[in-house]
């Protein structure tokens, strides 16, 4: 069927190299690794911590890290084999057209830009909130009307600093992949040292008495802390969106891919370690639970570090997904199936400029008039639909055409592609009935937009 048609791996790394659309290779694994702590630590470490542990798991919070890392781990070593084996922009979307097909190809596409479009729109929003609580420190207050998502009730009509940030972020990633790779690093490296200060700070004020009982909530407590932390790790598969602009993409986009993901559970088990220790987990539910921690045990001085810490992982949590979302964009549109306009690249500075403003508005157009509850909703449920996708994906290929000759490999074949569906399977059914509904909303707009005219304009049409 005409829906079905499908590129050949060697046609999409084929299309990637032509010099009228290539996107210029800059990153090597180290830019990778940061690209992915990046987009890893941020809204997780320092506002998500708390809840799970309050809500759900207590002090085994450290074991629903855990368990969402292995998840994740699963996946991440099913990326890892397609980014090696596809090095094109597009992450899933380009992975899906090579083994399924044009059509579930698309839906996938569509559910991508659903995954980073929300994703981006809702770290702005965070990013707002953490950076008007900062410079309220100073005496400085946004004008009420503009600090916040459109609600007449509570005054407030635009999150003008959520817009503020998504046009700043949107210039540097038009200069170039590599200055914005440089911006990304040294924001890394700010919250890392931050979370490091206070674990440093943190440790000798611990009480393994706040440690009992370990699972208050049982293990099912465990599991449902396990899908609230899930969130934290959404970002990790935005590594795959910059294979095009890798050098040696088949060494390094795993290693990239896997050695975030690795340091993000490390930090992830020694943060909630340290938090649940300090802090009765009775006490966290609360929207800045590090900074709550050190206020505490009267350490102020680091708090205010704290908040300088979680506004630079923000930061770059918005980089790399608006980012992740202008590379899905002109992935999509080079295959025909959104207009032309998305894969249009800039001949000096070798970025998809155009692309990257219009992403820019829409994301601003979301973080400053949707409110934040409502943007959170739908990541998780794109994000994890995405996995599944690419661990099916990996058996199909491996069905097809074996092994690959070089490049990195899934061990434990057909294991661990199994186990990674099966997992993120099991984490998207405790989703609530809401977002599956407003997710199945916007597959159905995604549909009429491919038949009326994706379709129609696709290169394979040719």
């Amino acid at each position: 069927m005409e829906i079905f048609r499908k590129k050949s791996i060697q046609d999409l790394i084929n299309e990637a190299g032509k010099k009228d659309v290539s996107l210029k290779k800059e990153l090597g694994a180290f830019d990778l690794s940061m690209l992915g702590i990046g987009a890893i630590v941020g809204t997780g470490i320092f506002v998500l911590t708390g809840v799970a542990a309050a809500e759900h798991a207590g002090p085994a919070l450290i074991l629903s890290f855990i368990l969402s890392g292995l998840v994740c781990v699963f996946a991440a070593l099913c990326y890892a084999e397609f980014a090696s084996t596809v090095p094109v922009a597009g992450s899933a979307y380009t992975y899906s057209y090579a083994t399924f097909g044009e059509f579930i190809a698309w839906i996938l596409g569509w559910d991508l830009i659903l995954e980073y479009g929300f994703a981006s729109a809702s770290v702005a929003s965070g990013w707002s909130g953490y950076f008007q609580g900062l410079i309220a420190g100073f005496g400085i207050h946004v004008p009420k009307a503009l600090s916040s998502a459109f609600n007449p009730a509570n005054g407030t009509y635009v999150d003008a600093p959520a817009i503020f940030i998504t046009f700043i972020i949107t210039f540097l990633l038009t200069k170039g992949v590599k200055h914005s790779a440089r911006f990304n690093t040294l924001m890394v490296i700010i919250k890392l040292a931050v979370v490091i200060i206070f674990l440093a700070v943190g440790a000798w004020y611990v009480k393994p008495d706040n440690w009992t009982p370990f699972m208050p909530f049982g293990f099912s407590g465990v599991t449902a802390g396990a899908a609230t932390a899930f969130y934290a790790y959404i970002g990790f598969d935005a590594v795959s969106t910059a294979a095009e602009e890798v050098k040696n993409p088949q060494r390094n986009m795993p290693i990239g891919i896997i050695a975030s993901l690795l340091v993000c559970t490390l930090l992830y088990v020694a943060v909630s370690a340290v938090l649940t220790g300090i802090v009765p987990y009775q006490l966290l539910d609360v929207k800045n639970p590090v900074s709550f921690a050190l206020n505490y045990i009267h350490q102020d001085w680091v708090a205010g570090f704290i908040s300088l810490g979680a506004i630079a992982g923000i930061t770059t949590v918005l980089t790399v997904m608006v980012f992740g979302q202008t590379r899905l964009f002109y992935a999509i549109s080079r295959d025909g199936l959104l207009p032309k306009i998305f894969s249009k690249v800039d001949k000096k500075k070798q970025t998809p400029v155009v692309n990257s403003w219009i992403t820019c508005l829409l994301v601003s157009i979301f973080s400053g008039l949707i409110p934040l509850g409502k943007l959170a909703e739908l990541t998780n449920i794109g994000t994890l639909f995405a996995f599944m996708s690419v661990s099916i994906g990996i058996l199909y290929l491996r069905k097809k055409q074996g092994a690959p000759k070089r490049g990195f490999r899934v061990p434990l074949v057909p294991w661990i592609p199994l186990l990674a569906f099966l997992s993120c399977g099991y984490l998207v059914l405790q989703l609530p009935a809401l977002t599956w509904i407003s997710f199945f909303v916007w597959l159905l707009i995604g549909l009429v937009i491919y038949f009326s005219y994706g379709i129609k304009h696709s290169t394979l049409n040719r």
